[in-house]
């Protein structure tokens, strides 16, 4: 057998006033949805803590049975993603430019997503390309639009705070080691640099040319950088080391991409068009074809991309296109018994309020020949809660798929010299001469 797992990215929601009193999953019309439910055993599911909110690369690496002090962090994962040159002693960060005022000595953010053509943000890029002091070396290395990854080169941690506030009309801010690493010299000279960076780059993009034509011209200033998220490089056992499976991640996004590299899954690029009801269905025919691995993940971001424009009624129409998509799993993908088809989200992305994501559970299905059959017969994030998986918390998601692949080890058992939970383990046979 073999599990194909559907990941609707931020699907999860809160009751929304304009939808009565519903979320956008409860308010739309998912007739294939609510079938998949109705065949399955449901539950909720949460990669974490009930009430963490979860940014969607941490969230998939707790679900793919992960530990969370495990994680390398975005910066790194992002990087990797993108195909840069990241060398294990490296500290990759999330960085971008962004406009900024001064105020009584500070730096306050006015503009975190401006709105710049590629010419300029390539022009202002190589003015903040390369830095160096104290032995460590600063390449800001551009990604898309105003985006890019700081790589640290050097004796450096990643254990260092963010910068960018993201939140506008707040100020900038100091970079410091994590608190537990608040004596680590390393962390300690890496923050001092990072500050100085910034320092130094609010400096330069401020008296560049280009931004003294554009505050000329009435437009804000793009001048400073914004850090957030460091990572490093780490050793981690690889998925199929860990459960045994060989698997596959279908993504159009380079930060799962980079996840995929990380935990040493095989994944497939794909691109988003302006269909996004056939590019599903198109990766989950590709999915069911690719019958040479045990997990295959199938990820769609417009989900997410619904819930961030702030509008109910918008996701509740992504919603109801990608419903359309899963004929082909009710169709294909479910009557083959060699199959076990689950349908989740990686975290909550709410519609309304200020957080950037939010931390409530989200609906989970799953239909194989091994799972039991409960009375749930809509798929959302509260007729869900009362099937037969109830709720679901990290690691556990992958101890249920081996259960329903029938690949579970009995706990005790060494077929090998690790303890791996699934069977049959890497075993020697006993030569008798």
């Amino acid at each position: 057998m073999r599990c194909i797992l559907l990941l609707l990215d931020g699907l999860g929601d809160r009751s929304q006033p304009v939808l009565n009193g519903r979320t956008p999953l409860q308010a739309a019309y998912t007739p294939n949805l609510d079938r998949i439910a109705a065949m399955g055993m449901n539950g909720l599911f949460h990669a974490h803590l009930q009430g963490a909110a979860l940014p969607s690369e941490l969230a998939h690496f707790l679900m793919f049975g992960y530990r969370l002090e495990e994680f390398p962090g975005r910066g790194v994962v992002e990087a990797l993603g993108e195909g840069l040159d990241i060398l294990e002693d490296d500290v990759a960060l999330l960085a971008r430019i962004f406009s900024v005022a001064e105020e009584h000595g500070y730096l306050v953010l006015r503009h975190e997503n401006p709105d710049l053509d590629q010419k300029s943000c390539e022009i202002l890029h190589e003015a903040i390309r390369h830095y160096s002091s104290a032995g460590i070396e600063a390449q800001f290395l551009p990604t898309r639009g105003i985006g890019g990854i700081l790589r640290l080169r050097g004796a450096v941690s990643k254990h260092v705070t963010d910068s960018n506030p993201i939140i506008e009309n707040r100020p900038l801010m100091e970079v410091f080691p994590h608190r537990p690493m608040s004596s680590d010299p390393l962390a300690m000279d890496t923050a001092r640099f990072l500050n100085k960076y910034l320092r130094w780059s609010y400096r330069i993009l401020s008296g560049h040319p280009l931004n003294e034509k554009r505050c000329k011209n009435g437009l804000p200033p793009i001048n400073a950088v914004g850090t957030q998220r460091a990572g490093k490089l780490s050793n981690l056992p690889t998925f199929p080391e860990k459960w045994g499976l060989r698997g596959l991640l279908i993504a159009s996004g380079p930060v799962y991409h980079g996840l995929g590299h990380v935990i040493g899954m095989e994944t497939l690029r794909v691109k988003d068009t302006d269909d996004p009801a056939r590019d599903l269905r198109e990766r989950l025919e590709t999915a069911y074809q690719a019958k040479g691995h045990d997990f295959i993940h199938v990820h769609t971001k417009v989900t997410d991309d619904a819930g961030h424009t702030r509008d109910p009624s918008i996701k509740k129409r992504v919603i109801e296109t990608l419903d359309t998509a899963l004929d082909y799993a009710l169709q294909v993908i479910i009557p083959d018994e060699d199959v076990l088809f689950i349908v989740t989200a990686d975290h909550s992305t709410a519609s309304s309020g200020t957080m950037i994501h939010t931390g409530e559970s989200v609906p989970l299905t799953m239909v194989g020949k091994y799972t039991r059959n409960d009375d749930v017969r809509r798929f959302d994030e509260v007729i869900c809660a009362a099937g037969g998986l109830s709720l679901v918390r990290g690691t556990e998601l992958m101890h249920l798929v081996l259960n329903f692949l029938d690949r579970g080890k009995l706990w005790g058992l060494m077929d090998s010299s690790d303890d791996q939970p699934f069977t049959p383990g890497a075993s020697t046979a006993l030569r008798i001469r």
